[in-house]
Formats: C-alpha cells, sequence, structure tokens
C-alpha cells in the first residue's frame, strides 16, 4: 500500500515535470509579486528576481534528473540483455 503511495510522488516523465515546474513557476511569482509590494523599490526586484531564478534552476535539475534516470533504465536493460548466463558448477 505504501509502494503504490509512494509511486505518486515519483516524476517518471517530460510532461509531469513540465506540469511541476509550472506549479513552482506560479508559487514563486505569487510570492515574488508579495515582495514587490511588501519592498518597493531595487530590493523587492531582487526578491522577486531570485524567487523566478530558483525556478529556472530547479526545472532545469528535474529535467536533467529525469534523463539521467532514463539514461540509466536503458544501461541497465542493455546490461542484463548482454551479460551472459551465471553457471554455477558443484563442487567435485
Amino acid at each position: 500500500m505504501l509502494r503504490k503511495i509512494g509511486r505518486l510522488f515519483i516524476i517518471k516523465t517530460n510532461w509531469e515535470a513540465y506540469m511541476i515546474i509550472y506549479a513552482l513557476a506560479l508559487g514563486a511569482v505569487e510570492r515574488g509579486s508579495v515582495y514587490l509590494t511588501r519592498f518597493p523599490g531595487f530590493g523587492g526586484k531582487l526578491l522577486f528576481l531570485a524567487c523566478t531564478g530558483a525556478v529556472f534552476m530547479a526545472g532545469a535539475k528535474i529535467l536533467d534528473c529525469i534523463k539521467f534516470e532514463k539514461a540509466a533504465l536503458l544501461a541497465r536493460r542493455a546490461s542484463e540483455v548482454t551479460a551472459p548466463p551465471i553457471i554455477e558448477r558443484e563442487a567435485a
């Protein structure tokens, strides 16, 4: 049961990653707009840029991790196919 629930929190496809990045961006812009009203001027603009910049960095990391996991899965499958079978001998 816990394994099924845990699978909901694993990002498997680029589409899922884009949806999460979009949600992060919405939250960052909302938080940034609060910073703009609370800290008018240059400080608010810097905080707004920090919020949106964090989304760019997190989005890039998410997409890189998906690419890495797909490559690792393909490599693992290729090694399983090409690996010779292990034959155990009986002790003489």
